[in-house]
């Protein structure tokens, strides 16, 4: 340290004598400013949002970076809202500090205008900086990599559209308030016209407030299979918005529905099913009935022992009916609610039901008819006694005439 203050000692002198040197030989105090002093002012402003942007960028790359290893999805989602709103602050509230300036050296008038910009800046950059944060919150609240337990998506979306329509109007207001207008006769003439405007759109509102009561009641959800035994409509839902809900059928063809429907028709929602249940009918021949009792004891220790079926649910086989063809008994259980693997449970139950039929020697009935025909030879004794009874007719017939 003693050696370094040393050498400055030194050095310093000399290095100030050669400066003032070679001010003297450039003449630098006499030369003219190049332009009025606010232009370095402006420059400088512009400088300063360049550097304040620069750093603020590597904050937020610092922090993000900070945040992508908790695994807390608040300060993700609050990082990642804040970057593009902060740079777009710096640079426009620099541009007005430079505006201002530039408006004091020539229009007085025009700084009144700036203050009303900045206000009116200030306001949306802060509404738009909560409608990202809502976005990613809700897109944070239904991904699994940030919860266990995902919310469910339409009550997210619900109560997300609510809000960012919230903050909109607010930020309006705030807005109009700033630009000196009255909010409250605002308030008390859109509710004039909020009457006119409610006569006129009925059915638009109609159908708002239904999707309002789909998100509330929630009897669906986006990826749900729904059906409406009162319409044709079946299928999937794709989207769930504010007047329509799209429903892809399984044809893929898209069904839009308008949500007041819903109000006033049956809703079915297979996908919410806890079982589902195999009740089949099966008949045996009426020569078979002897082996009934037994077909019926051993399809009901098959469903007894079977994995895919449900014991804690009914389960019942029995001997149910006497059809014109056949004599039936009935199959009453209940399987997984996967529609793919339901059908695979059934067809394996039918064709385990069928072997059994078969190992007791017995046949599956089919409609029949039986025809009863008489004796063929007493058929023909009839046939000749009446040709006999006829030929005699006939001859006293031809005598009567000679």
């Amino acid at each position: 340290m003693g050696r370094a203050l040393l050498i400055t000692q030194r050095v310093g002198p000399g290095l100030i004598e050669t400066i003032d040197e070679l001010t003297a030989k450039l003449n630098l105090d006499q030369m003219p400013i190049i332009g009025e002093a606010w232009i370095y002012q402006v420059f400088a402003v512009v400088m300063s949002a360049l550097v304040a942007a620069y750093v603020v960028k590597r904050v937020l790359d610092h922090l993000e970076r900070r945040a992508e290893r908790t695994n807390n999805m608040w300060d993700d989602a609050l990082v990642y809202a804040a970057r593009r709103p902060a740079w777009v602050l710096i640079w426009s509230m620099g541009l007005m500090w430079a505006a201002r300036i530039t408006a004091n050296q020539m229009d007085e008038g025009l700084a009144d205008v700036l203050d009303q910009v900045q206000r009116i800046l200030l306001i949306a950059l802060l509404c738009w900086f909560i409608l990202r944060l809502m976005k990613e919150i809700e897109q944070r609240l239904v991904d699994p990599r940030y919860r266990a337990k995902p919310v469910d998506q339409t009550t997210v979306s619900a109560i997300g559209k609510l809000l960012r329509a919230s903050v909109i109007i607010t930020a309006a207001l705030v807005v109009l308030q700033s630009l000196g207008y009255s909010v409250s006769g605002g308030l008390a003439f859109g509710g004039i016209g909020g009457i006119a405007v409610g006569f006129a759109a009925k059915d638009l509102l109609a159908n708002f407030f239904g999707g309002l009561m789909v998100y509330l009641d929630r009897p669906f959800a986006v990826g749900d299979w729904v059906r409406s035994p009162d319409r044709d409509i079946e299928g999937t839902v794709e989207h769930i918005g504010w007047r329509l809900t799209r429903i892809r059928t399984f044809d893929k063809r898209p069904i839009y529905v308008p949500n007041a429907i819903f109000n006033n028709i049956v809703v079915q929602n297979p996908s919410r099913m806890s079982h589902r249940r195999i009740y089949e009918h099966l008949g045996i021949r009426y020569s078979d009935i002897g082996h009934m009792e037994p077909i019926v004891h051993k399809v009901r220790e098959m469903l007894k022992a079977h994995d895919d079926i449900d014991q804690n649910q009914t389960l019942m086989v029995f001997f149910d009916r006497c059809a014109p063809s056949s004599v039936d008994f009935f199959i009453y259980c209940f399987t997984t609610p996967v529609w793919a693997e339901y059908h695979r449970v059934k067809e394996d139950i039918l064709l385990k039901v069928l072997t059994i039929i078969e190992d007791h020697e017995a046949q599956v009935a089919f409609p029949t008819s039986t025809l009863h025909l008489p004796d063929p030879l007493a058929l023909r004794g009839e046939f000749q006694s009446a040709d006999s009874g006829k030929q005699v007719a006939n001859e006293s017939h031809e005598r009567s005439n000679a």
